[in-house]
């Protein structure tokens, strides 16, 4: 199993290019299966996960290219489609619950396993679920496979209200209703840029919809899609993660595609503890400020608030800041398992329930750490750049489902890290 090997060596300069959204381009890949015409994805990220949803669509049927390294997806369902997804490929990751919306719109039927993914706490499908039920589906869950079936073969719009702003029901839901007969309304729905980005795709499909971006989205069912050429939006958690590095480190950094309005919240509290963040005419170009950095108060939030997905690589950062930090998860439970790994790294750290309190100190120490997730490992490379001395980051295959070429992406700015092979 590899290991990443960093060594702390200062300030770090230099141009990151940042790859499209992981997240954006798993909920645009399923959409192939609406459609019986090609569907081509640009600026796709070359990702473990995206790897993952290639083999899930393929087993359904659906032909997936993978052309100019990489970066292009190109996508077709035009031949018979199988309607189960089997465990064998869903464990794998939870993106894989994206399928079974499309699905249930063409096919008027689907089995889908149960997902998998990061154990950062529980990630239930009752708002999938009750939404399609909403729209005609009848679900029953069997041996870990949710069994759903439309009634009369079709789905129906519907109007209906999330518990909570689920960006996974909202995707399932909106891809389900572009195919659904008549109008479906999605209140409380979630406002992430993926979603802004599903529904633009979708639209040069041919569906109609509205209202994306804000908590009201109003999709009238069209009889069929068509094909569409889509550039991937960028991923503003690689952005927000490389954005830590110069602001943890020192030095300068420009990171090409970046735009504000992905990442404000999180540009806000960078801006509170002493890091500057300015737009340039490629991207957006962050260097911390003078002095040591000022602890600040954190709160994760849906979009547009304070990214969860973020959460782990600000404690890194707030681990030498000057002062008291109180990190809030109001997303998911669990997902204060790099604290520990932190620990080892002299960082002081108490963890109580949903809150976290960091006692910022001058110094983080190298260390062996183990990553236990996909975003708590890169912020433990991020406090291995800050500290003296060697870290040695293990069990970083998680990594390479959310970033693209991290190693390579850090050496481009100066930063010594290498995978070491077991």
């Amino acid at each position: 199993m590899d290991s990443i090997l960093v060594k702390g060596n200062g300030a770090l300069n230099g141009v990151i290019p940042i790859a499209g959204a992981k997240n954006a381009c798993l909920t645009l890949m399923p959409a192939t299966l609406l459609s019986e015409e090609p569907l081509t994805l640009t600026n796709a990220p070359r990702l473990s996960d995206i790897a993952t949803m290639t083999q899930l669509l393929q087993s359904l049927g659906a032909e997936v290219a993978s052309l100019q390294e990489g970066k292009v997806l190109a996508l077709a369902s035009h031949g018979a489609i199988n309607h189960v997804a089997d465990y064998d490929i869903v464990r794998k990751m939870r993106a894989s619950n994206l399928v079974l919306g499309p699905l249930l719109a063409r096919e008027g039927h689907a089995i889908v396993s149960l997902p998998g993914g990061c154990a950062i706490g529980a990630r239930p499908m009752d708002l999938h679920i009750h939404g399609l039920e909403a729209m005609g589906a009848e679900i029953e869950l069997k041996d870990g496979y949710l069994h759903a079936k439309a009634k009369g073969g079709k789905l129906r719009g519907a109007e209906l209200t999330l518990r909570m702003a689920s960006v996974g029901a909202t995707e399932n839901i909106l891809m389900a209703a572009t195919l659904a007969k008549g109008t479906t309304v999605i209140n409380n729905a979630a406002r992430e840029p993926e979603i802004v980005d599903l529904a633009q795709c979708l639209r040069k499909m041919g569906a109609q919809i509205e209202g994306e971006g804000t908590s009201r989205i109003e999709i009238q069912g069209v009889d069929r899609l068509g094909g569409a050429t889509h550039q991937v939006v960028t991923d503003r958690i690689e952005l927000g993660t490389y954005m830590l590095a110069p602001a943890i480190c020192g030095g300068e950094v420009e990171l090409l595609g970046g735009r504000m309005n992905l990442v404000a919240a999180f540009a806000e509290k960078l801006d509170e503890a002493g890091v500057s963040v300015t737009e340039t005419a490629n991207g957006l170009k962050v260097s911390r400020k003078n002095g040591r950095l000022k602890a600040v108060d954190v709160t994760t939030e849906p979009f547009p608030g304070f990214p969860t997905d973020l959460q782990a690589q600000m404690m890194a950062l707030l681990c030498t800041a000057e002062g008291t930090s109180v990190l809030e998860e109001k997303i998911f439970e669990n997902r204060f398992m790099h604290a520990p790994e932190l620990l080892r790294m002299g960082a002081q750290i108490e963890v109580h329930g949903g809150h976290a309190t960091v006692h910022g100190v001058e110094k983080l120490r190298g260390a062996r750490v183990m990553a236990t997730d996909l975003r708590a490992s890169v912020s433990l490379i991020l406090a291995g750049l800050a500290a003296e001395g060697e870290t040695v980051v293990s069990r970083v295959y998680h990594l390479d489902r959310g970033y693209e070429r991290v190693e390579e992406k850090f050496r481009g700015i100066g930063a010594h890290i290498e995978r070491i092979s077991a």
